[in-house]
């Protein structure tokens, strides 16, 4: 197997694992208040994502840390 192979494989594993983790996050209700910041969710957002926990500045911030682990 070649580094170009490795990394397709390292790149399908991540895809899978991100698309898991939504389709657990849309099976449950969204929360009221940001788990990290404790600000209120619009309604807007709550009815947009389902399952969401996050405001969009923490998501945000979320995004960014996961895209630099990889």
């Amino acid at each position: 197997m070649d580094i170009i192979d490795n990394a397709s494989e390292l790149e399908e594993l991540h895809r899978n694992a991100a698309l898991s983790r939504t389709r657990m996050q849309t099976n449950s209700a969204s929360a009221t208040h940001c788990r990290e910041c404790d600000e209120v969710l619009p309604e807007a957002r709550r009815i947009a994502i389902p399952g969401c926990q996050l405001c969009a500045s923490c998501k945000g911030v979320e995004e960014l840390r996961e895209k630099l682990r990889q």
